[in-house]
């Protein structure tokens, strides 16, 4: 008998396909990012299209869907490099943003950022419990699509049907959502916020299905973690200091402006403490990853042939990519220090440069991978890796260089830091990515050396279109804080706000009492979760609690209700099933249509995001370019707040009533 073929998985087409999608994701989050500081995860999306187009092709399946994914999956991810690339025009050091600088930032980076998650795989994802919701999400697509055109078991194939349908009617639910709130018809949040006496306080609500099935896939745990961060930061820390800087105007202005500027540094600053204790947790389960990995390189010298599964790129291989990453890295360095007053320190602030992104990224990766891992890479904070990053690197010019070298010096500094600190940003988003398509991968059976040449194929893909792009986004609007911006320029948030750390930093005017105040909290922090495990074996993780703080509310409140909501539904499950056998099918129906949730309105973001580009560079002409789709106007939105709760916990209640049913009919 011949031998079976080797299924396909990295391919000439797919890494095509996987490149074309890329692109133009990457470009349609460019401009949603510099608009409102948000992306949309790309891998769902992805790997719905790859199916499609890829299955009049008798040889693909499941493995070259996950490449395409996972090429694809780089563009929600590198595009929160506009965190960094507007600073320079913001204070002064480029007019515009030059090709081949941009282009090196953005592909080092993000190439170290895959480099490094190699030697993490095994610890953070194979050897974890983490839920990594969007790799599960990801992965529970590509099993149903395969599920539709594979034969086996009857069982098996009854139960892929069943997911299936999952898959679909979460996708068609969240997708009906999302397009409603597109009209106006329904609101995209519902806020609410009040004074009580000279404080301020409230709380904003996403209507955001993908959110939903973001909580439900990360668990009760993770969820009451992020719901103490959400008390501590609105139920405490807004309140006292609106009381403490009281203000004329509208509570929710109030207490928004004093979020943004102070209390989300203080929870800025518990995270980065917070990261700290998590990484000398990660410290022995990553040493071990790595062991494992110099053991598994050592068979494979030996002869030994490693199951296709368990083989990483080769250590050779990654010291190789290390060392000509940190070339372009070194040439960056030069060209922002030669002809400055830095010049006469050149030698010693290269090789402190090199030093800091390589050793830095390494931890960063470590963090952000977790991170990913608990919350999924589109909720996960990036933008806090950004700020620490910047923080360390300005702090670091102003202690040691600063004071040597004079106010002359500061400009060339920050901008120095903003550079270090792009690189950190870099490696910090990938690797959020990065295990996120290797838990898809891990549960497809995919080959991890392959996802990982992958994802270096779409990092290059993303950080080829980039800059143009961001050239264009630049003639056609301006950026926020950029000398000459217009009234319709891009609002670019979290480049205003690392802009402004950076050059605080180095001047010495930066609020130390925020700082203080988050890095004495995060402490707290971690020694409440200290006693909580060793007296009553529960975990509140630290890190979970601060973010919970520093993520916009309206994003981390949904999340906790998800997670409740997806709590609530698997003890429903587990009272009411027959036998384990159909409790476990009641959960997993459960991730199913959660990951459907995710898909149909990362589908329908990325048509809406072409759409609002198209109505802002004039290609669709409509009344409001904002919202291309709006049916109703400013004064309908009480009705939509209305109408938006009534139908996201109506269809919730109705989906799980439907999966429940579904499960214990089965």
């Amino acid at each position: 008998m011949a031998a079976a073929r080797a299924p396909v998985e990295l391919s000439v087409r797919g890494i095509v396909l996987g490149g074309l999608l890329c692109v133009v994701f990457t470009a349609a989050n460019i401009y949603l990012c510099l608009q409102s500081g948000l992306t949309f995860a790309s891998s769902i999306p992805a790997a719905v299209i790859s199916m499609a187009v890829l299955r009049p092709f008798r040889d693909s399946g499941i493995l070259e869907n996950n490449i395409v994914q996972t090429i694809a999956s780089s563009a929600g991810t590198l595009s929160v490099m506009v965190f960094i690339l507007p600073c320079f025009l913001m204070i002064g050091y480029w007019t515009q943003i030059p090709f081949w600088p941009a282009f090196w930032i953005c592909a080092s980076g993000g190439v170290l950022g895959v480099v490094y998650s190699v030697p993490l795989r095994r610890s953070l994802v194979t050897g974890s419990d983490l839920p990594y919701p969007e790799g599960v999400a990801a992965a529970e697509v590509l099993r149903a699509g395969e599920a539709t055109r594979a034969g086996g078991d009857a069982g098996d194939a009854a139960e892929a049907r069943l997911g299936l349908r999952a898959v679909v009617t979460g996708s068609i639910a969240s997708a009906i959502m999302a397009v409603l709130v597109g009209t106006r018809l329904l609101a995209a949040e519902v806020a609410g916020y009040a004074r009580f006496g000279a404080a301020a306080t409230g709380m904003t609500v996403n209507m955001q299905l993908a959110l939903f099935g973001a909580g439900h896939l990360i668990g009760l745990a993770a969820g009451l973690a992020m719901l103490t961060g959400l008390v501590l930061a609105w139920g405490v820390a807004v309140p006292v200091m609106t009381m403490m800087h009281p203000a004329s105007g509208p509570a929710v202005d109030l207490a928004m402006d004093l979020w943004r500027h102070k209390v989300r540094f203080v929870f800025a600053a518990a995270m980065a403490v917070t990261a700290l204790w998590t990484l000398v947790q990660l410290a022995k389960p990553v040493a071990a990853g790595v062991g494992s990995a110099f053991a598994a390189q050592a068979r494979r010298r030996a002869g030994e042939v490693l199951d296709r599964t368990e083989q990483d790129l080769s250590f050779g291989w990654i010291a190789v990519l290390i060392v000509l990453l940190l070339i372009p890295v070194g040439i960056l360095l030069h060209s922002f220090i030669a002809g400055t007053p830095l010049a006469g320190l050149e030698a010693p602030l290269m090789i402190a440069g090199i030093l800091f992104v390589a050793l830095t990224g390494f931890m960063v990766a470590a963090v952000c991978g977790y991170m990913a891992g608990l919350i999924g890479s589109s909720n996960s904070p990036v933008s806090s890796l950004a700020i620490i990053g910047v923080v360390c690197a300005a702090g670091l010019l102003s202690v040691t260089v600063e004071p040597h070298l004079g106010i002359e010096a500061r400009p060339a500094l920050v901008a120095l830091s903003l550079l270090v600190a792009g690189f950190v940003l870099g490696v910090a988003t990938i690797a959020n990515d990065n295990l996120q398509d290797l838990k898809a991968g891990e549960m497809v059976g995919a080959t991890p050396w392959r996802q990982q040449v992958a994802l270096i194929i779409g990092v290059i893909a993303g950080a080829l279109v980039i800059p143009p792009i961001m050239v264009l986004l630049g003639h056609a609007y301006g950026y926020a804080g950029v000398a000459g911006a217009g009234p319709k320029a891009l609002a670019a948030p979290q480049a205003q706000l690392i802009a402004s750390l950076a050059g605080q930093f180095i001047d010495g005017t930066v609020d130390w009492s925020l700082l203080g105040t988050g890095a004495l909290i995060g402490v707290g922090l971690i020694v409440f979760d200290t006693v909580l495990e060793r007296r009553w074996g529960v975990r509140l993780p630290p890190l979970a609690i601060a973010f919970g703080g520093y993520i916009p509310p309206g994003t981390i409140s949904i999340v906790i209700i998800g997670a409740v909501a997806g709590h609530v539904y698997e003890r429903y499950g587990d009272a009411h099933a027959a036998n384990p056998k159909q409790a476990a099918l009641f959960r997993r129906l459960g991730v199913i249509l959660a990951s459907g949730l995710i898909v149909g309105e990362s589908l329908v973001n990325v048509v809406l995001a072409g759409l609002t580009a198209a109505a802002k560079t004039g290609f669709l002409t409509v009344p409001d370019s904002d919202w291309p789709l709006a049916l109703v106007g400013n004064a309908f939105a009480p009705w939509g707040m209305v109408l938006a709760v009534m139908a996201i916990f109506g269809m919730v209640l109705w989906l799980y009533r439907w999966a429940g049913r579904l499960a214990l009919k089965s």
